[in-house]
């Protein structure tokens, strides 16, 4: 491997989710993100100015075709699916996930915001903050999104008015009071035009604050890990069958949180069986020390019965154990949940199967009242359930493993995804 290649591979990975109303503009501040940081390669830009064209554009170039991908999105101008977008600086690498705005759409930015490190949540500086606001904000702060940034976007179309951006942002500061959140920063900015975005304005010399770009390249994410307790899935179990590895056996998988070093003393689960860290290789190298988010293979002293599935645990820090689980839970189904209904259950490297045995409420998203009384639940809303496991699984509580805390239900006669859940 040469050491471009390595050094690309050791760059720190920041995932962040967009949110906000339908035309609110959160295509055109990441379409802008890329633009401006010369992210796009010729051809891109080539076949979107095209695009633009036959749209009728008159003011240059749709810069949210970037994200827009399918058709219907591009016909409509809005986003449907939650499109991926991949581009780095020579600070960081960045995963984006455009997730839409509609109301109907919400099992989509659950989806995009389950792994992001950093929420950015967007109000039209006209309407300040309205119903889809509250429901982003509370969809962040249940999925333990670490950090939120507030873009209070479109301040062109309000003369760039510093009363205006202390308003919203006031407004959104008396919502955060019922949320669970670290961090929240708050950026007055105009995707269309760039203010703020990667390059600072010149129209809003008021705000002395740090620009998008220069905010998503530092802010401080490895806190955001919980490296104090070890937990390591395993996904695979790795037997060369080689002369020169005669005697190997190593268990790949992506290290939930923690910390792993050789000599290490760990605890297989379920087996509960005690043994050391052999060694832990990365590709063809040797590590002295391994943490999340990281995907390695680790060898153990001793010969052990594990298989997928399975997790290798700190001795002293081991996870809970139990059949009987209580979560928060996003239903991602047409077909509504089933009262006694049996799933499968998929948790970390795990399957089992599992029964809905009661919902304790569900949440008026709009409110963030409790519902103690309507006990259905259908597609994209959210409630407090518990159900109960064919077997035992090995678990945290979300708020301090945001891995070993989530699990996902399908459906065994169509193999549908249907519900996200939150471990409390």
């Amino acid at each position: 491997m040469n050491e471009v290649t390595k050094g690309y591979l050791n760059m720190e990975l920041l995932r962040f989710t967009t949110a906000g109303s339908v035309d609110d503009g959160k295509s055109t501040l990441i379409g802008r993100l890329l633009y401006d940081s010369k992210a796009i390669f010729e051809d891109q830009m080539e076949a979107i100015e095209r695009a633009s064209k036959k749209m009728g554009e008159d003011e240059g170039v749709n810069l949210a075709l970037l994200t827009d991908g399918l058709r219907a999105e591009r016909e409509q101008g809005i986003t449907i699916d939650v499109a991926y977008r991949y581009f780095a600086t020579p600070r960081r690498k960045f995963i984006i996930a455009d997730t839409p705005g509609h109301i109907q759409y919400t099992r989509n930015m659950v989806t995009g915001a389950s792994t992001a490190n950093v929420a950015l949540i967007l109000i039209d500086a006209r309407n300040g903050v309205i119903e889809q606001t509250n429901r982003h904000a509370y969809i962040a702060s249940l999925l333990q999104i670490p950090h939120i940034i507030v873009c209070i976007n479109k301040m062109d179309l309000v003369d760039y008015s510093e009363e205006i951006f202390e308003k919203i942002k006031l407004e959104f500061k008396n919502i955060s009071t019922k949320l669970d959140v670290k961090d929240i920063r708050f950026l007055p900015i105009s995707a269309k035009l760039g203010d703020n975005v990667v390059d600072r304005s010149e129209k809003m010399k008021w705000y002395d604050g740090p620009t998008l770009m220069y905010l998503l390249e530092t802010i401080h994410i490895s806190a955001d890990y919980n490296q104090l307790h070890q937990r390591f899935p395993v996904q695979y179990v790795i037997r060369p069958q080689k002369d020169e590895y005669h005697d190997y056996r190593g268990y790949a998988g992506r290290i939930a949180s923690g910390i792993f070093k050789p000599g290490d003393r760990v605890k297989v689960l379920p087996s509960g069986i005690k043994t050391k860290i052999k060694g832990i290789d990365f590709m063809e190298e040797k590590l002295d020390v391994a943490s999340a988010p990281q995907s390695v293979t680790i060898s153990l002293e001793d010969n052990i019965d594990i298989s997928r599935g399975d997790m290798i645990v700190g001795e002293n820090k081991a996870p809970e154990m139990g059949q009987e689980i209580e979560m928060m839970i996003s239903w991602l189904s047409e077909d509504a949940m089933k009262m006694g209904g049996k799933y499968i259950l998929r948790h970390t490297t795990n399957e089992l199967r599992c029964v809905i045995k009661e919902v304790k409420y569900k949440i008026d998203i709009n409110s963030l009242e409790k519902n103690f009384d309507d006990k259905s639940i259908s597609l994209n809303e959210i409630a407090r359930i518990s159900i109960k496991t064919t077997k035992p699984i090995y678990y945290d509580p979300y708020r301090l493993n945001r891995i070993t805390g989530s699990l996902v239900l399908i459906d065994e006669a169509t193999n549908n995804t249907v519900c996200a859940g939150m471990i409390i």
